[in-house]
């Protein structure tokens, strides 16, 4: 099945050979500019936010990136059709298994989070599972897919509309169906979202299956994700780091104030109590950890390099004693 080739490269306004930085990079400024939160136009700047993070869900994967380089090379004007022998795998796992084994019907998703061309060649899963043979009555196929989940609908929960499109390849019968997903607060990467009788038809008068979607928690410009806390970076400038600050950091939420000490390290490690995301259920919360970074200037005009002149002359401290 031929589907739009998506130029991931071109999403995120890198060249081709740009390194895990550069990607890194343009995907925070770009991530930050059309995040819903802030964009005026909240419609527009959803899709585009889904785009970017698609974009960097594939090129920050090495080997997503590998089997994405792949296809890229067998791009063609016109249509898109992959390499021969690709079957979405790239000699790896994670390839999108489109057909289910339940009479050969095959299943796609619509608003999941994720485009057709990510589904069909990096989504980890997606197709239905079920028996070929049975009974003139029999339970129809479980289905399976993934959705793309941010960071805010972890903390609030949300309910998305999803649709599962169905096509019979034997008799030509096509169908769409849409209904209501509920994502609960503190949902988990990995986590499996079960809609009952979403799946496949039944046959003679047989229920229909469930469907199964597997949350995978998109990338997010200032966040990193473990478990239920939130770890964020923070640059100090020298004398910050020398005679502590009291600055203000991004939550997920509105900002906190936090103070750093005086003579902070890099790597030095800061705790924001229960500014992470929900622990399941319960409403208790994770916690935001402040990895500290010390940034230097790059260039200097002749007063400021006459200070840290004079600073070097005037300072015992040495890095490299004992």
């Amino acid at each position: 099945m031929a589907v739009e080739f998506k130029d991931y490269y071109a999403v995120l306004g890198v060249p081709r050979t740009a390194g895990a930085d550069d990607l890194k990079k343009a995907f925070r400024k770009l991530a930050r500019q059309y995040h819903p939160d802030v964009a005026k136009d909240k419609r527009a700047a959803e899709e585009k936010f889904k785009e970017i993070n698609e974009a960097y869900e594939v090129l920050s994967d090495p080997e997503n990136r590998k089997k994405y380089d792949t296809l890229g090379a067998n791009w063609k004007q016109g249509g898109f059709q992959p390499p021969p022998g690709w079957n979405g795998t790239g000699g790896g796992g994670g390839g999108r298994r489109r057909t289910a084994r339940a009479g050969g019907t095959e299943f796609e998703f619509d608003g999941t989070g994720f485009s057709d061309f990510f589904e069909h060649f990096f989504g980890g899963r997606a197709g239905g599972f079920g028996a070929d043979e049975g009974p003139a009555q029999r339970r129809g196929a479980d289905v399976e897919g993934e959705i793309a989940v941010t960071l805010n609908e972890v903390l609030t929960g949300s309910v998305r509309t999803v649709s599962l499109r169905t096509a019979d390849p034997r008799t030509g019968t096509e169908g769409t169906q849409s209904f209501k997903v509920r994502i609960p607060s503190g949902v988990q990467d990995g986590q499996i979202i079960r809609i009952a009788g979403k799946g496949g038809g039944g046959h003679g008068g047989g229920s229909s299956g469930d469907l199964f979607l597997h949350v995978r928690i998109v990338a997010h410009p200032e966040f990193r994700v473990n478990g239920s806390d939130l770890e964020t970076d923070l640059d100090l400038a020298p004398w910050e780091a020398a005679l502590g600050a009291t600055l203000p950091v991004p939550t997920l939420e509105d900002p906190v104030t936090i103070r750093i000490p005086p003579g902070a390290n890099p790597g030095q490690r800061l705790r924001v109590r229960g500014r992470g995301l929900p622990r399941g259920s319960s409403g208790e919360r994770g916690d935001l950890h402040v990895m500290l970074a010390v940034a230097f200037p790059k260039e200097l005009d002749a007063a400021e390099r006459e200070l840290w002149e004079g600073l070097a002359k005037k300072s015992r401290f040495n890095p490299r004693s004992a």
